[in-house]
């Protein structure tokens, strides 16, 4: 963050100086919403949670060297109150920081994204920092990881930790761009229409990328039409061609190539090949695709600027060369040489954690640990990757470790089914189902119908026990479900002798 006076701060959100703040205290940032991580010369953000309220740590977060907190209701401690006006009032902000009837989470991150955008508008105008926005069903993390590695390379980059996507994660990650910052990268999450065009107004992307249209979140959008508007919302936000705006899609999905008709941006496409399933001619495409023997793809990288370059990732799954094409094209359309893309990619492993983690314990088992979420596309991708690893070791058997998939809303029994079916189709050799709810035996149940031998478990402790008890040398463990069921530690049970 840019270094402000407190009195700068509260002009800025249009927030007061309460109980003794003093504006002239210097704030260097940057943003913090757990009093425990606060660093001396930050910003604590007090926001409501499900269980604990921020408000009640403003003075240990103080003690731990905040120079502000901002606040929704005086506290008796120095802070800045954020105006009453963005409280709210009546909107359901429980899925971004749990009850918040009185609106003071509302009215705490309204002057945040104010800070944020300030921030970003000034680095961008005096430092000419670029926003790079990056949504999708499916893969916007690892993606977002491969474009912070490859821009890395070309300068000082701040890129989410982890999924760090939403109304909270987005002006938290804003606000540790600082003097010297060449690139943000903002991944942008959406539950409805309207959530991604506020996050470009904090954070507003010259170059946006879209990978995918699914059916993440499909119980609260409704339909992949409304998925498919709320995600345009980011190429809407991008400037004009002339004025430096890129929008980068995926010309192999329908819904993403139409998205080119909403756009001023100079339109740049993507795919598995030089023709794409929608028929599209791509700007950077691939060739000869291999996996090697732990999935991790190489491919020949296309693209409009000379000879193609040769591609081998450190990332694990076939799924990965789409995301690795989008984060090519974002990083040679911003200057960056074909043949550095090529040494940055071959370089990189799994940024964020729980996802496609992939590690070998000394028994020659291996653990594919792509726990921190999932979705029918995702579920698939994962699948793809633990059968074609098992299917290259002689006698290895296969073991898919899954939870639930959360948000299908009407459509989730019946794809819970067709997952349990398609582990079938892929020659999954075990599953473990952890859980005992609808979606968990709907799985089960038609997994076994599929000729998969499926055991149904309550807990993950049933689950770490169960698999360490019957798992063989070689084999190799798929751990996959939404965030919500935590099944990252069966792959840490799994690892647990390990030192991983």
């Amino acid at each position: 963050m840019i270094e402000l006076s407190a009195g700068e701060i509260a002009a800025i959100t249009g927030g007061e100086l309460i109980d003794g703040a003093a504006a002239e205290t210097i704030v260097a940032g940057p943003v913090e919403f757990d009093s425990r991580k606060v660093a001396p010369g930050s910003i604590f953000m007090a926001l409501p949670g499900a269980t604990v309220d921020g408000h009640d740590y403003v003075a240990a977060a103080g003690e731990q060297g905040a120079a502000l907190a901002i606040v929704g209701r005086p506290v008796g401690y120095p802070a800045l109150l954020a105006p009453a006006s963005e409280r709210a009032e009546g909107t359901d902000n429980s899925a971004v920081f749990g009850a918040d009837e009185e609106g003071y989470g509302a009215a705490v991150l309204a002057a945040v994204d104010k800070l944020a955008r300030h921030n970003t508008d000034v680095l961008a105008d005096e430092e000419g920092m670029v926003v790079v926005g990056v949504t999708g069903s499916a893969g916007k993390t690892s993606t977002k990881d491969l474009i912070g590695a490859l821009l890395g390379d070309l300068g000082e980059t701040v890129a989410p930790p982890g999924s760090f996507n939403n109304e909270i994660g987005l002006p938290y990650t804003a606000l540790r761009a600082s003097r010297g910052t060449k690139f943000l990268v903002s991944e942008m999450s959406a539950r409805g229409v309207g959530h991604i065009a506020h996050l470009t107004t904090v954070t507003p992307p010259k170059i946006g990328v879209e990978l995918n249209v699914g059916s993440a979140h499909l119980g609260e959008f409704g339909s992949r039409e409304a998925i498919a508007q709320a995600k345009g919302e980011l190429v809407e936000a991008l400037p004009a061609a002339e004025d430096g705006g890129i929008a980068i899609l995926n010309a192999d999905d329908d819904a993403v190539i139409a998205m080119r008709h909403r756009t001023r941006a100079r339109v740049v496409t993507f795919a598995l090949d030089e023709r794409s399933k929608t028929g599209e001619r791509a700007d950077y495409w691939a060739s000869d695709i291999r996996l090697d023997e732990v999935a991790r793809a190489s491919f020949r990288l296309h693209h409009p600027y000379g000879e193609p370059v040769d591609i081998r990732l450190g990332v694990f799954g076939a799924h990965q060369v789409s995301n690795a094409l989008a984060a090519a094209a974002v990083a040679v359309e911003s200057g960056m040489l074909p043949a550095s893309v090529a040494r940055v990619l071959g370089n990189h492993v799994a940024a964020s954690a729980n996802r496609m983690d992939v590690r070998t314990r000394r028994d020659g088992a291996t653990i594919i640990n792509d726990s921190y979420n999932a979705n029918p596309e995702s579920m698939r991708a994962g699948i793809d990757a633990l059968a074609y690893t098992a299917g290259g070791r002689p006698e290895a058997s296969s073991w898919a470790v899954l939870g639930q998939m959360g948000e299908l809303g009407e459509e989730s029994a019946e794809e819970h089914t067709e997952l349990g079916k398609f582990l079938g189709t892929r020659g999954i050799d075990h599953a473990v189902i952890v859980g005992t709810g609808v979606n968990q035996r709907a799985i089960a149940d038609a997994a076994r119908e599929h000729g998969v031998d499926t055991r149904s478990v309550e807990d993950v402790d049933a689950a770490v026990n169960f698999v360490d008890q019957h798992v063989k040398p070689k084999d190799v463990v798929l751990v996959k479900a939404s965030y919500s069921d935590g099944l990252w530690a069966v792959a840490e049970g799994l690892l647990a002798d390990e030192g991983a």
